[in-house]
């Protein structure tokens, strides 16, 4: 029976993808995330302590969040279960609630409970989870490629720690690489194979930071070669083995605003290589034209204003010239653009001056518009007094009339010496002089 069931281990095994062979079975062998893991570190300290709360992960693929809570549940001595928030019920997590209080009542470790895509997690899973999250009775472990603070539910939130995993760096990668290519129990080590160091590099650099795809690939690369001789793993081969990029983008997520925020930054920063760039990740990922368009509109006042009144009017033709003709087209405009927006002169004083004027009417007290000022084109305005005393400026000297507009001494636009602005500032100096009939 033991021989039997050997056997049928050893198939399952080797049915395995290599990425999921090579997994770590101790934290001391994981590769990467040393930001949370290493000694001194938060995660490291809860598990030192032996005080693991709930918590969820959250990062890219191929970071090894999966890979973590495995871990985290032989570091801890407790059971392990594991549920996808996708595929999973509510009969479901009531049967593991049940499985994780008997665990607990027979004297066990708090088992724990690793919940994959937990941002999908429904409203009545989470009512049936919470309690014994809450009791103690469950450590909840979390994952999620997605931004936590735009996906996941508050009530969850306000229950775990957040721990960001990062991309594995390609000397991460490539030494993962390494390790499976030598591994002769788990990995490919019974296999006759002479490396290009060409190889492991382009590997390790072409995954962006995702093991699970490097490893996936190097598998591929090696079996699909194999033959009398040893597997010759060249570039040329490793290229082959490779799945056509696809550029990831989440329409709704991180990436939308990450990269939204880079292409704003970028521009404001003068960097027209940066913008161009981030630009073509945008139109690579499918980003809505529209979206971009009005990222760029708002920019142009926002942050460029009147060291650059012309850059408003390139902003909106371009909006109107990509509604007009579309893609891929309109990739042309869009650049044209980014590039004359990143090379504008650079202000945001009409920014700050509208924020300004608006915090004053918010917290101060409320100007009343002056007499001379007030309507007074309809019966009755006269015997109110309205526009009595008001100077056309049409008919002042340079068509400036010094009188007052305001009622108080407020100076909210300040531009800068930048571009055009610099021109409006030594004209704002003299009409100021003028308005105090100075």
């Amino acid at each position: 029976m033991s021989l039997f069931a050997d056997s049928e281990a050893d198939h399952l095994r080797d049915a395995m993808p290599l990425a999921a062979r090579m997994r770590p079975k101790r934290l001391a062998d994981l590769v990467g995330q040393q930001h949370i893991l290493a000694p001194g570190k938060l995660l490291r300290r809860m598990i030192d302590a032996g005080r693991l709360g709930s918590i969820i992960l959250f990062g890219p693929p191929g970071t090894g969040k999966t890979t973590v809570a495995n871990l985290l549940a032989s570091e801890t001595d407790g059971g392990f279960r594991q549920i996808s928030a996708v595929t999973g019920g509510v009969k479901e997590v009531r049967e593991v609630m049940q499985w994780a209080q008997d665990q607990v009542a027979t004297g066990a470790g708090r088992p724990i409970l690793f919940v994959d895509e937990i941002h999908r997690f429904s409203k009545s899973q989470q009512d049936v989870l919470l309690p014994d999250v809450e009791a103690g009775i469950v450590t909840l472990v979390g994952a999620t490629t997605s931004n936590p603070f735009f996906s996941v539910n508050a009530a969850l939130l306000s229950r775990s720690q957040l721990f960001q995993l990062n991309p594995l760096s390609v000397e991460d990668i490539a030494a993962l690489l390494r390790r499976a290519i030598a591994d002769k129990e788990l990995g490919l080590g019974h296999i006759r194979i002479e490396v290009e160091d060409a190889a492991i590099d382009f590997l390790a650099k072409i995954c962006e930071g995702d093991a699970r795809r490097a490893l996936t690939a190097l598998e591929i690369a090696v079996l699909s070669d194999r033959g009398d001789g040893p597997v010759q793993l060249t570039e040329s081969l490793a290229r082959e083995s490779v799945q056509q990029k696809q550029v990831g983008y989440d329409g709704t997520g991180d990436d939308h605003y990450d990269l939204a925020s880079a292409l704003i930054k970028s521009i404001r920063g003068s960097d027209v290589d940066a913008g161009l760039y981030w630009l073509a990740r945008m139109l690579e990922g499918g980003e809505d034209i529209r979206f971009i368009c009005r990222r760029l509109v708002i920019l142009a006042s926002e942050d460029i204003g009147n060291a650059d009144p012309n850059a408003l009017t390139v902003a909106v033709s371009a909006m109107q010239a990509c509604e007009f003709i579309g893609l891929p087209e309109c990739q042309l405009t869009l650049s044209q653009t980014v590039a004359y927006l990143a090379c504008a002169p650079k202000s945001n004083a009409a920014t700050t001056a509208i924020g300004a004027a608006r915090t004053d009417v918010r917290h101060g007290s409320i100007v009343p518009v002056p007499m001379h000022l007030r309507d007074a084109h309809y019966s009755g305005a006269k015997d109110l007094g309205h526009g009595k005393g008001y100077q056309l400026a049409h008919n002042a000297e340079g068509g400036i009339a010094a009188q007052e507009y305001l009622g108080v001494d407020k100076e909210y636009y300040q531009p800068t010496d930048r571009g055009f602005e610099a021109e409006l500032q030594t004209r704002l100096v003299e009409i100021r002089k003028r308005l105090k009939g100075e």
